[in-house]
């Protein structure tokens, strides 16, 4: 098995386990009474929590909403096409790599 699809594989799971995370902190998002600290929110926390605080130093909440995880929610969708969609870099390397 070659390397670059190996890569591959494993860069498509993380992004998308932060997907899934950053979805997860948004809806956090709207219960801000919960505890991020304790089982299961940590779950989501620890993981995402070290992209979102400094993002929020640069954009603060508006309204008192929080949306730095919305922005990275993009950003990793951006790189998820950028990387691993249809046209995607990895994905284009691959094709030629194999003639498929």
């Amino acid at each position: 098995m070659n390397i670059a699809l190996i890569a591959s594989v494993f860069l498509g799971i993380v992004l998308l386990i932060m997907t899934v995370l950053f979805l997860f902190r948004i809806v956090l998002t709207w219960y801000p009474q919960i505890d991020l600290r304790q089982f299961p929110y940590n779950i989501a926390y620890i993981p995402t929590e070290p992209f979102l605080a400094p993002t929020r130093k640069i954009v603060p909440p508006l309204g008192g909403i929080d949306i730095s995880p919305v922005i990275w929610l993009g950003i990793v969708t951006l790189l998820r096409e950028i990387l691993l969609g249809q046209q995607g870099i990895i994905t284009l390397a691959l094709r030629q790599y194999y003639q498929l």
